[in-house]
């Protein structure tokens, strides 16, 4: 496949661990804090989860809001690029189910 192929950049964007159940993660569940998808995504360091969010942030899959309070407060949410971006990968998840693919 060529390397400049848009589906192949856009595959390599968010193929990355994590990036997917980030996404599915803020899908399901709204605008979250970081503290918050750090306890709830079982198994992601602080460090991984900072650098896949900084990641999905710059390719406008979801969006930041910092909060000037004491403590820092620092909410995510999907952009409606990333809510289309889900809508994809829910119909993969059908198409897998359908067909029973492993």
């Amino acid at each position: 496949m060529d390397k400049t192929c848009s589906v192949n950049k856009t595959l390599s964007r968010i193929s990355k661990k994590w990036a997917l159940l980030i996404l599915r993660e803020l899908n399901d569940n709204g605008k979250k804090r970081f503290s918050v998808l750090v306890k709830e995504m079982k198994g992601i360091s602080p460090r991984t989860l900072t650098k896949r969010l900084r990641e999905l942030e710059k390719i406008g899959l979801i969006s930041r809001k910092k909060f000037n309070e004491i403590p820092p407060r620092v909410e995510y949410e999907l952009t409606k690029k990333g809510k289309e971006l889900i809508k994809i990968v829910n119909y993969i998840e059908l198409w897998t189910k359908k067909f029973k693919v492993k």
